[in-house]
């Protein structure tokens, strides 16, 4: 998160209070951590993947337009959220490409009408780690937003006991606490 926090918590704090002209101020100001986050979950993909880390961000654009009420305390949250909404676009990808192995159709997912859903032999990996995400936040939903904002967004143990409102040593032992419980979760699903 290279940008300046003055700039784009000020437009955070606008499109919090309803302003729907920040977000495509804040677009241009974010675009790149974006692209970078992208890029982080498209690396555990086929390399051969249909879908690139700009649709992907393009695709949540798409959806953070859409959303009308939100509240941002500060840029942390905000990536953390992000991260989680990219994915489940991926995990969305994913099951719909089981789906269309199983005799479904083959739905187009993207704003480029061309991208289908990539042949990843990933695929089921993404989907175990997304469903053994949804047990542990069952289980404990601090800690699954734990494992979202240092895995998939790449959070500091600071940064992440600033959104979570929870000393960093918590987070540390939490991390660590599901991280185990995930490795053990997601092997008991292969």
């Amino acid at each position: 998160m290279d940008q300046p926090p003055s700039e784009v918590t000020r437009l955070l704090d606008a499109w919090s209070e309803g302003d729907q002209g920040a977000l495509p101020k804040l677009m241009p100001l974010i675009v790149e951590d974006l692209r970078r986050l992208a890029r982080k979950y498209m690396a555990v993909e086929n390399p051969g993947h249909t879908l690139q880390p700009t649709a992907l961000v393009n695709e949540l654009f798409l959806k953070l337009l859409g959303k009308r009420s939100v509240s941002w305390h500060n840029r942390a949250q905000f990536f953390a959220f992000v991260a989680n909404m990219m994915r489940r676009l991926l995990v969305d990808h994913a099951r719909i490409k089981q789906a269309a192995k199983r005799g479904g159709r083959q739905v187009v997912l993207s704003l480029d009408e061309t991208i289908r859903v990539p042949e990843s032999q990933k695929d089921p990996e993404l989907l175990a780690l997304d469903q053994a995400l949804h047990q542990l936040a069952q289980l404990d939903s601090r800690q699954a937003r734990i494992v979202e904002m240092r895995y998939f967004t790449g959070l500091s143990i600071q940064e992440v006991a600033e959104v979570e409102g929870i000393s960093r040593t918590t987070v540390k032992r939490e991390w660590r606490t599901a991280r185990m419980w995930l490795m053990k979760e997601i092997e008991s699903l292969k």
